[in-house]
C-alpha cells in the first residue's frame, strides 16, 4: 500500500490551502491523503461533556475537510483521523509512515517565536519525512522551483528533490547559495589577504558542485545558478522564491547540531514562507538495511 500524504486540519485559511495543495499533489503522484486533526487534551478540563464537545468539534472540521476534498479531487482517496495530543507530536508520530506531511503556514509572523509559529516549526524539526508548509494565499501564476544550497548533505538532498520536482512540473530550477562577505573592518585589517575573493570563489565551486550531474539525469531541465554574496541565506531564498511554484530547503545545513534541531536558515524561511515550501530530510542508511 502506498504511503499517504498527511495534511494537518485546524479550520484556518492556512490548513484549507494545505488541503488543496496536498490533494493536487496526491492526484499527480497517485497517493492517498489522510486529513488529520489533533485534539490537544493535555490541559483540558476533566469534565466529560466538555471533552466530548471538543471531539465533536474536531470531527466536524474533518468531515467538512473530507467533503471539500471530494469536491476538489473526487479521484483521490481521503481518510480522516482524529488523534489526541499536541499537533506537533501527533504529526511527528504519523510522519514515520507518511510520504509527506503538509501543514498551513501562518498569516501572522511573530519574530520572537510566539505561539502562532510553533506548529509548523515543531513538525518540521521532528518529522521523519519531508514536510510542506503552505501559505494561506499562494501566489497566482507562480512558476519555477527554487532550492537553497550550502554544500551540506542536507542541501544536496534538497537539490535532488527540487530537480525532480522541477522536471516533473516542466519548471526551470534556480539553485541559490547565499553568504555574507567579511565585514569591512576585517578586510581593512587584512588588506592583502584577498579573503572576500577567496570566499566568493570557494562558494562558487560549492554551487557548481551542488548541481553537478543534473544535466545528465534531466537533459531538458534548465538550471540557473545564483550566487548571492552579501545577504543572509534566508532573505535570499525568500526574495528569490517570491513568485516560485515551490521552494525546497534542507531542514538543517552545515551548522546543524542534530537531526532534531531546525537550522537557522530553515527556521527563518518558515517564519516568512514565500510560497509552498518543502523541507527535506536526509535519512541515514543503517547497517544491514
Amino acid at each position: 500500500m502506498s504511503k499517504a500524504i498527511v495534511v494537518g486540519i485546524n479550520g484556518s485559511a492556512g490548513s484549507d490551502a494545505a488541503l488543496t495543495w496536498a490533494l493536487q499533489r496526491a492526484a499527480r503522484d497517485k497517493l492517498p491523503v489522510i486529513a488529520l486533526h489533533a485534539v490537544d487534551d493535555r490541559w483540558m478540563s476533566p469534565d466529560f461533556q466538555y471533552h466530548e464537545l471538543i471531539r465533536e468539534s474536531g470531527m466536524e472540521l474533518l468531515e467538512k475537510a473530507k467533503a471539500s476534498a471530494s469536491e476538489q479531487s473526487p479521484g483521490v482517496e481521503v481518510d480522516i483521523q482524529l488523534r489526541h495530543g499536541s499537533g506537533g507530536s501527533v504529526l511527528r508520530d504519523i510522519s514515520k509512515e507518511a510520504a509527506m506531511i503538509v501543514v498551513g503556514g501562518h498569516e501572522k509572523h511573530h519574530l520572537d517565536g510566539g505561539p502562532v509559529t510553533d506548529r509548523a516549526l515543531q513538525v518540521v524539526a521532528a518529522s521523519d519525512c519531508p514536510v510542506a508548509v503552505i501559505p494561506a494565499k499562494p501566489g497566482a501564476g507562480a512558476k519555477g522551483v527554487v532550492v537553497g544550497v550550502d554544500g551540506s548533505e542536507e542541501s544536496l538532498q534538497a537539490v535532488a528533490v527540487a530537480a525532480a520536482e522541477a522536471d516533473l512540473g516542466g519548471d526551470e530550477l534556480t539553485v541559490v547559495l547565499a553568504f555574507k562577505t567579511p565585514a569591512r573592518w576585517v578586510e581593512k585589517q587584512l588588506p592583502s589577504s584577498g579573503l572576500a575573493e577567496s570566499m566568493v570563489e570557494e562558494n562558487r565551486i560549492v554551487l557548481a558542485e551542488s548541481v553537478a550531474g543534473l544535466g545528465d539525469k534531466y537533459p531538458d531541465l534548465v538550471v540557473h545558478q545564483r550566487l548571492e554574496t552579501d545577504t543572509q541565506p534566508a532573505k535570499a531564498l525568500v526574495d528569490t522564491a517570491a513568485d516560485a511554484r515551490v521552494l525546497v530547503i534542507g531542514s538543517r545545513g552545515r551548522g546543524g547540531l542534530s537531526r532534531t534541531v531546525l537550522g537557522s536558515t530553515a527556521h527563518a524561511v518558515l517564519l516568512n514562507v514565500p510560497c509552498p515550501t518543502i523541507v527535506t530530510r536526509v535519512h541515514k542508511v543503517k547497517h544491514g538495511d
